[in-house]
């Protein structure tokens, strides 16, 4: 049987802020993700939206519960082996892009697949088709500070696909973008990840109509 992308299993989160009373973010949260499918996280701000993400990448251990990618227990790892998992099945689309200042275009996108150990031909063959596939091939050797915010949004957004992952993990992956390119970037975002899961936060109605479902967080 083949394992999950995601499973979420009575998750329960809670924090502590600056020795106050916890604050419980999520109770109970339970849903799955098979490979290929796409699923919307949608809720008002507030409602851990994020803190499922990064749950989900392993950068947050569950109070309560049970989190689980690609069959493996996030909670029973350490941070070395939440890391190798990252590394491995979890890329990540964040809403601040998170692009390496000093590095180009195709530094940023091509820097994933080094890590996982491709040779330096293939990481650069495989960033270059990928920013191409974004509409930014002749932005290939500038560096973020020389994007704009759009430009940016689809580096991210390459770099992430490029890998194909075992779950792509994706905030407001279009809410720089206007409709047209919006439209272009999912599907080129559901093409290339097809037998990827596919867990993406948006506000945008639209976004969350072109999911196979969604999950919605209340405050509740």
């Amino acid at each position: 049987m083949t394992d999950l992308a995601l499973r979420f299993d009575d998750v329960h989160f809670d924090y502590t802020a600056r020795g106050r009373v916890p604050v419980s973010v999520l109770r109970g949260l339970s849903f799955q993700l098979a490979p290929g499918e796409r699923v919307a996280l949608i809720g008002r701000s507030g409602t851990g939206k994020s803190t499922v993400l990064n749950l989900a990448s392993g950068r947050l251990t569950a109070t309560g519960g049970t989190v689980s990618v690609a069959g493996e227990d996030l909670g029973a790892l350490s941070v070395d082996e939440r890391a190798d998992v990252r590394l491995h099945h979890v890329a990540h689309v964040h809403q601040d892009f998170r692009l390496l200042p000093n590095y180009t275009a195709l530094q940023n996108v091509e820097l994933p697949l080094l890590l996982k150990g491709a040779s330096r031909a293939d990481a650069r063959s495989r960033a270059t088709l990928a920013l191409e596939r974004v509409d930014l091939g002749d932005r290939l050797r500038h560096r973020p500070a020389r994007l704009s915010g759009g430009e940016q949004q689809r580096v991210a957004i390459a770099r992430a696909v490029v890998r194909r992952p075992t779950l792509l993990l994706a905030d407001e992956p279009t809410g720089s973008l206007d409709t047209g390119l919006r439209d272009e970037i999912l599907g080129l975002m559901y093409e290339v990840c097809r037998d990827s899961a596919i867990l993406l936060v948006t506000h945008d109605p639209a976004v969350a109509e072109s999911a196979d479902r969604t999950v919605t967080l209340s405050a509740d």
